[in-house]
């Protein structure tokens, strides 16, 4: 298989064996890596570090586990006296220090482990390396430091979103040869002609509807559900525009247009055929049967949409507003700039003219349930309001997002971004505003500033809080925790975004690099979270995800053992202390009967075993990330 475009991987070589590259040569753990001067060294999967790397200045801990609870409890491990950082191309030692126990020797209650924490913060040299432990002569992953290690990862992320596409060809040099795929849904009374799944035979009620992106491991396409996704990577990119370049290999690269905002403008195109000239928008497109689509474009099934509601009105005036802010700033898209404020304005109107709609979605077009509650309709209009307000400057707005601005989520909830991001993140974003209520932007900031300071556990690092070093509360193991966990890092480095407490920015950026690190392997898998990273210089990486396209018993089921394995870079749902509630069997343990950070299997089998309640990617989840990892990958 051939390199993806952009991406620079060269595999990492430790003293006579490289690992990285192409499945094929991916080492299993038990296999022999190198020879050196104290014989065999073996990948451990006790050993943790971030598989990826660490720039030179971030602090840097490797994790040794010792599991006690849950499926491996059997699998000890103890560390030697002393621990060493080894060049991993001569295997000279350049760093030595001892493993410091772990809150006393306890158990971590949330991953049934105890362990040590191994600090070598003081490499700050460039270079490949690996924690070596002589008296057991066992390795961890091999792994960079460099200011930019995270440069491509960013991109294979990002990636995921061209992967997703419907209704466009992925084709080399784009695509990988192993997942080139035709134009899937442009055919026959498919999305090019949905059908009103309402009145189904009346013609006149059919609608191009092509283009957008798939929402998760399924090939259906909701508005309401674009919504997280669309608004975090536009914040992504007002955040952090430098690392948004326009070279991470989708067809639209080097137009001049940074490519997060091509891959955005794709999703705004089709949200744009969603709307009806009154303004008002339908609610998602989709199957009314199941159908594996592996590939897509070998879906044929007639599709159908849900026809206007209020939510996906609503929704979508949020997200047009947003698109219009971001683009004007960009010559070339100032038209399109000027139609989405339009489109806006118009979906704002019509919302504000009828009544709330809650039951538009009767489970018909399958399969997540679109709608929304009136209450949840609300805040987005305050979301809305405020990209609004952004674009016209007009007061009735302001007006509007005065009177109603705690309704939005950070106002319910600790975390303040943990959960529905785009409104604790559209109230910060009103603070940057020049004409925004000067009260109000004060209130805004001490709020949150308030919710940073609570003592709830989200923000800052506290050492016993986790093993792994990226504290979740168990609450948030659920089904799609990696969102939940990416927002608390991005939730933490808002603080330091908008300057709220400086003098602790420290604690703020360790709290957020450590859940990167533990999306990035320093986890009781020993696993990077995104899917098939080998050739990106994962040693053991997500190998398979419950996708329609990466479908079980395919070419594309696993990265290790069939012939391409899934696409780079999907962020899977992550561990879920509810699985069996959610359908996976109780005898399947892992996932079942273990303690949250256990919760998780790499399968990808369909029902019965419901592995999508664990492995299924999802545009939002994939937007949390990559708005964590960009806040690093400069």
């Amino acid at each position: 298989m051939k390199l993806l475009p952009g991406a620079q991987f060269a595999p990492i070589c430790i003293l006579a064996a490289c690992i990285g590259g192409p499945a094929s040569s991916v080492l299993a753990a038990d296999q022999p890596v190198a020879r050196g001067m104290s014989g065999q060294i073996r990948f451990d999967h006790h050993l943790l570090v971030d598989q990826f790397g660490y720039r030179p200045g971030d602090p840097k801990v490797a994790v040794v586990r010792d599991p006690q609870v849950g499926y491996d409890k059997t699998d000890k491990f103890g560390p030697g006296p002393a621990l060493q950082v080894r060049d991993a191309e001569d295997g000279h030692v350049v760093f030595a220090g001892k493993p410091a126990v772990w809150n006393g020797g306890a158990t971590d209650a949330s991953s049934g482990d105890r362990g040590w924490w191994f600090d070598f913060s003081s490499l700050t040299t460039p270079g490949a390396y690996f924690v070596f432990d002589s008296q057991r002569n066992v390795r961890s992953a091999a792994f960079n430091v460099g200011p930019h290690v995270y440069k491509d990862i960013l991109k294979a992320a990002m990636r995921t979103y061209f992967y997703q596409r419907s209704g466009f060809a992925k084709r080399q040099p784009f695509a990988d040869e192993c997942w080139t795929d035709e134009s899937a849904y442009n055919g026959t009374d498919q999305d090019t002609q949905a059908h009103d799944v309402t009145d189904r035979t009346n013609r006149s009620k059919i609608k191009d509807l092509s283009g957008g992106w798939f929402d998760a491991g399924d090939t259906n396409k909701y508005v309401t559900f674009a919504v997280p996704a669309v608004h975090q990577l536009l914040a992504a990119y007002q955040e952090n525009p430098a690392v948004f370049t326009d070279d991470f290999g989708i067809p639209e690269s080097g137009n001049g247009i940074p490519d997060v905002l091509d891959e955005v403008k794709w999703e705004i195109d089709w949200l744009k055929k969603m709307q009806y000239p009154d303004g008002s928008a339908a609610l998602k497109v989709g199957d009314i049967v199941y159908v594996p689509a592996a590939p897509p474009s070998s879906d044929h099934s007639q599709r159908y949409y849900v026809p206007s509601c209020t939510s996906a009105t609503i929704a979508s005036a949020g997200m047009f507003a947003h698109a219009a802010y971001v683009f004007g700033g960009f010559a070339p898209l100032a038209r399109e700039s000027a139609d989405l404020k339009a489109r806006a304005m118009a979906a704002w109107s019509n919302y504000h003219g009828i009544a709330a709609q809650t039951s538009c979605d009767g489970g018909v077009v399958h399969s997540a349930n679109a709608d929304w509650t009136e209450d949840e309709q609300k805040a987005a209009a305050v979301v809305a309001a405020i990209y609004l307000f952004a674009v016209t400057e007009n007061s009735v707005y302001d007006d509007y997002i005065k009177l109603h601005y705690k309704e939005l989520k950070p106002y319910h909830d600790e975390g303040w971004s943990r959960y529905k991001s785009e409104q604790g993140e559209a109230l910060l974003f009103y603070t940057t505003l020049k004409r925004s209520d000067a009260a109000l932007r004060s209130a805004i900031l001490a709020d949150k500033s308030r919710d940073a300071k609570s003592g709830s556990h989200v923000y800052g690092f506290a050492a016993n809080d986790d093993l792994y070093r990226a504290f979740l509360h168990e609450p948030q193991y659920h089904w799609g925790s990696n969102n939940p966990r990416a927002q608390y890092g991005n939730s933490n480095m808002d603080v330091i975004a908008y300057g709220l407490d400086k003098s602790s920015n420290e604690t703020y950026e360790a709290r957020a690099l450590g859940i990167l690190h533990y999306f990035h392997g320093v986890n009781p898998f020993a696993m990077v979270y995104l899917s098939n990273m080998y050739r990106y210089g994962a040693t053991q990486s997500a190998n398979e995800i419950y996708h329609t396209w990466f479908w079980r018993g395919t070419k594309w089921s696993n990265a290790l053992t069939s012939a391409c394995g899934p696409a780079p870079g999907y962020i899977t749902g992550g561990p879920n202390a509810n699985a069996v509630r959610d359908g996976v069997p109780a005898s399947l343990a892992p996932p079942a009967a273990q303690p949250p950070q256990k919760a998780y299997k790499d399968w990808n089998a369909p029902w019965p075993d419901s592995s999508w309640a664990i492995t299924e990617p999802a545009i939002y989840y994939q937007a949390a990330y990559v708005k964590l990892l960009s806040k690093f990958a400069q």
